[in-house]
């Protein structure tokens, strides 16, 4: 997995490509808990993600987690059609903001 962070005009975006499962996904654990969320967007874009496991959802749903109490939010940019998929069918999609 490659995790490239980047500032922008109203947060952060991190870029996200490779596999997010149980063997990397404390590695974007680490950066995002690295992050000073304060009240800002954090971009994260998945659009190349080539799997996902339910220990990637799980640091995902943290980065979510990581920006509300601050007054921040997380989007989630460009999933792959994998990242869709998975999302949809575990009703993730209802709760993110996917663009």
């Amino acid at each position: 997995m490659d995790i490239k962070t980047n500032k922008v005009s109203d947060g952060i975006e991190m870029i996200v490509s490779g596999r997010l499962d149980t063997n990397t996904a404390p590695e974007l654990e680490l950066a995002l808990k690295q992050l000073e969320p304060a009240k800002q967007i954090l971009h994260l874009d998945l659009s190349g993600i080539e799997y996902v496991s339910s220990a990637g959802l799980r640091v995902i749903l943290l980065a979510h987690k990581i920006m509300l109490p601050t007054g921040g939010k997380m989007v989630l940019r460009n999933p792959s059609e994998f990242c869709r998929q998975v999302l949809g069918a575990t009703g993730m999609d209802e709760i993110l903001t996917i663009e």
